[in-house]
């Protein structure tokens, strides 16, 4: 009896573990620091057999994950290039984007700045570097400290684009591996500027600058006006399935979308 107690002790367990789903998802930091963490929470919660492993190190992180198979969902706040898409097609492997959210990529200073907005050339010069002081854009004098992401964000790529018409950096730019350090460094240096998604526009010793007039909020988005908004994807190998295809699809629902605009993004509509 012992023996049979044994072996189906050790056949449940196996099982158990047969049974058992892990979930590997890299990727963008702007929807991986708090968007999909509470996205896997949830999805959790009803199904406790599933376990994650989330990693935000920046949308190229994500895309080249797909392309190695380290990942079932590559996480991406910008589109993938057509060199990564290349890429993996000489791995047989087919990007498919999957537009999960839309997010505003907001100008924030310290709190204590006296600017109550700027330009879209303004915003060029301060981060191309051809303006270095806040004088010359109608704030204190001050010279202007400028935060920025790191290179593997898709984020970086996405402002390069949108706000700097593919310009350079200024050389004397920070650079930052996420939004929650853009932020904390802006909140502590009253010559500071930086960019980052809505879902960290509520936090202490910041305020958010309006472009031209218009702010980062959904209406402005959803109305095409505000002029730093972009869309965030999933990116899978060809059609998703299993598990990742239960996790995206409860990712648009109307219970995930609630959760991206509970957290700060503008949903899929």
């Amino acid at each position: 009896m012992k023996t049979c107690s044994l072996i189906l002790a050790t056949l449940l367990c196996v099982a158990s573990h047969a049974s058992a789903q892990r979930l590997v998802i890299k990727g963008s930091d702007t929807l991986g620091a708090k968007l999909v963490p509470q996205l896997a929470e949830e999805y959790r919660a009803k199904n406790p057999s599933v376990s994650f492993e989330i990693a935000a190190e920046g949308s190229t992180t994500g895309i080249a994950a797909i392309t190695d198979g380290t990942a079932q969902i590559g996480m991406s706040s910008r589109r993938a290039k057509p060199t990564e898409v290349s890429a993996a097609q000489a791995k047989g492997v087919t990007m498919k984007p999957i537009i999960v959210a839309y997010d505003g990529m907001a100008v924030v200073v310290h709190a204590s700045n006296p600017l109550s907005q700027l330009t879209k050339r303004q915003v060029e010069q301060i981060f191309t570097g051809a303006v270095s002081d806040w004088s010359a854009v109608g704030g204190a004098a001050g010279k202007i400290s400028i935060y920025t992401r790191n290179t593997s964000s898709g984020t970086y790529s996405d402002w390069k684009e949108l706000a700097m018409n593919k310009k350079d950096y200024a050389k004397s730019s920070q650079k930052m591996a996420g939004n929650e350090q853009i932020v904390a460094e802006v909140a502590k240096n009253p010559n500071g500027i930086g960019y980052v998604g809505l879902a960290y526009l509520s936090a202490d010793g910041i305020k958010v600058i309006p472009i031209d007039g218009h702010s980062p909020n959904e209406a402005e988005i959803r109305a095409n006006q505000y002029p730093y908004a972009r869309p965030t994807f999933y990116y899978t190998n060809g059609d998703p399935s299993g598990e990742a295809a239960k996790f995206i699809e409860f990712t648009l629902s109307k219970e995930g979308q609630a959760i991206a605009r509970k957290v700060g993004f503008v949903p899929v509509e």
